[in-house]
């Protein structure tokens, strides 16, 4: 397959990848500080080719970014919850209302428009219990399209592929 077969993408928006695309994307999401050349060896492809294939990938937004994994407790993150909040108003308006107030809060890392009992589950993390009840009734409870807040403490992580 030519790397211009990556421009190519199906009525599902995807992007059509060989077996080498997979292998850079593998080899990427375990580590996406490898130097092109390290790359190359490990894929079984030149350094000039690989580095094609990752241009390509990164134009064609399927990667759209590389990330510093970061150890939470060395930052002064002892409290990670997920928070699922229900808005009092199933609306467009009410939903873009909730998201532009969440959307710079530093604590919430994640905010998700889901299905089910409840609009959205957030990804909340604080230095402590204290820290998480100060956001919960100063920041969650102030806004206004909010009607129900529940909190599900993360105890421990067992897998966390998220970087």
């Amino acid at each position: 397959m030519s790397i211009f077969a990556l421009t190519k993408e199906n009525s599902q928006g995807m992007v059509a990848m060989d077996r080498f695309d997979e292998r850079i994307l593998r080899e990427l999401k375990l580590n996406g500080r490898l130097s092109n050349v390290e790359l190359a060896e490990r894929i079984g492809l030149s350094a000039s080719a690989t580095l094609r294939r990752v241009q390509e990938l990164e134009r064609s937004d399927v990667i759209q970014g590389y990330r510093a994994v970061l150890n939470s407790k060395k930052l002064g993150i002892g409290f990670i919850a997920y928070v699922t909040i229900g808005l009092s108003s199933h609306s467009q308006k009410s939903q873009r209302g909730f998201e532009e107030q969440i959307m710079d809060v530093e604590q919430v890392t994640e905010c998700h428009n889901v299905t089910g009992a409840n609009e959205y589950l957030l990804r909340v993390e604080t230095a402590d219990l204290t820290a998480y009840k100060r956001f919960h009734s100063d920041v969650l409870g102030e806004i206004p399209q909010v009607n129900s807040i529940t909190t599900l403490v993360v105890m421990e992580t067992a897998k966390d592929a998220r970087a």
